[in-house]
């Protein structure tokens, strides 16, 4: 989800009319909501859930996918989109 959120991100920083750097900053937050609000969303809803079963996966592995893969991904998206970069 952070990806395809990124992505989705990527296009609207693009439409708003955000430089490169604009639109990757904005692409990394979209693709970020979705696990900094699922831990509350999740605690809120099922206040008898293990918390160790939903922040696991958010700080396990979808954090740092989105550090290592994630921030180059949606970098390349954002000059892609603006038609900046090597051809």
């Amino acid at each position: 989800m952070p990806v395809l959120n990124g992505a989705v991100g990527a296009v609207a920083g693009t439409l708003a009319g955000l430089s490169t750097g604009g639109t990757m900053v904005f692409a990394v937050l979209a693709a970020s909501a979705s696990y900094i609000a699922a831990p509350a969303a999740v605690r809120i809803a099922i206040p008898e859930a293990n918390p160790t079963l939903y922040l696991t996966p958010v700080l396990g592995i979808t954090f740092p996918f989105n550090l290592a893969v994630g921030l180059p991904l949606y970098y390349e998206l954002a000059q892609l989109l603006h038609g900046v970069g090597a051809p």
